[in-house]
């Protein structure tokens, strides 16, 4: 039985600090966050920094080249390693951040949907690249209305399973069921924060300010000269593909980001909402949330 905490909510709610505050001794962190995974995407990932990162023990961040692909299948792979490692050693593991397909497939398990098919997935990569990622969403809300209206346009690699998934057996993603029950090998403590929407909205302004304060038009700079383009997996997130889009001034571009913000934490709560485990709390309510940890945790498990 593997048995942790998961810790989640949308962008700019107050993860870090939280964590910061709770869970520095006995615990060790798996990153659940699809940017901070990528090397040298630091201050747009908000990514923790280095005296956190030395004070609480951090796995699955800096695994990847910002050129190379990732995905939700691979992340469980990798985050069960991690996780069978911390508890191996007396440890408590931390699954943090705001990629909710990362949480859902880990603890509830993939859908039924077939597996990978490498023919296919050249085939869809083919006509991406020649007819573009506008042409492929549109394909998709053509073949699988549903799954569009989940699927962000600037998801390119969901919009390209969902098509890979009707490619191989005519049928939209959206027909194959998802898991509704966790896992039966799992013990978890599921823990999700929310914010009212003005206080949210007025924390993602604060953090972009933030951004931009710590050096990220200089970040985007140097990912460029590496040879960055809206062709790299990780220049889709939120951020980076606005800076390549084309602003020139500073306030567009912290407007178009904090847009594409603003949108991105409305569908993570969303989609958060859809785990019926999860015990909400605003983030000032630390002595509730820590009751819930040691209410789940024994004292022998906690060193």
């Amino acid at each position: 039985m593997r048995k942790f905490i998961a810790l989640f909510g949308p962008t700019a709610v107050g993860k870090t600090k939280l964590t910061e505050d709770l869970f520095s001794d006995g615990f060790e962190i798996v990153n659940a966050d699809s940017v901070q995974i990528y090397r040298y995407l630091d201050i747009g990932s908000a990514k923790p920094g280095k005296d956190l990162m030395e004070k609480i023990p951090h796995h699955l961040v800096d695994i990847k080249d910002p050129w190379e692909e990732y995905s939700s299948g691979l992340f469980v792979q990798d985050a069960t390693s991690a996780i069978d490692d911390i508890i191996s050693r007396g440890k408590m593991p931390l699954l943090t951040g705001g990629t909710g397909y990362y949480f859902r497939q880990l603890m509830y398990g993939q859908s039924e949907a077939p597996a990978a098919d490498p023919d296919v997935r050249q085939r869809v990569k083919k006509e991406i690249g020649e007819n573009g990622s506008a042409w492929a969403f549109e394909k998709l809300k053509e073949v699988d209305p549903v799954s569009s209206k989940r699927i962000h346009p600037n998801d390119k690699y969901r919009i390209s399973r969902a098509l890979e998934v009707y490619y191989s057996s005519s049928m939209p993603l959206s027909s194959f069921a998802l898991p509704d029950r966790m896992k039966d090998d799992l013990d978890v403590l599921v823990i999700a924060l929310r914010r009212d929407k003005e206080e949210l909205d007025e924390r993602i302004r604060m953090r972009i300010d933030r951004m931009f304060e710590e050096g990220f038009p200089d970040e985007v700079k140097r990912l460029k000269e590496m040879g960055a383009s809206q062709a790299w997996p990780s220049m889709d997130a939120i951020g980076y593909r606005e800076a390549l889009s084309g602003y020139s001034a500073p306030d567009e571009l912290k407007e178009a980001i904090y847009i594409s913000t603003r949108k991105y934490a409305k569908r993570q709560m969303t989609f958060f909402r859809s785990f019926k485990e999860a015990h909400w709390f605003h983030p000032d309510e630390k002595e509730k949330i820590r009751e819930a940890v040691f209410s789940f945790l024994s004292s022998e498990e906690i060193n």
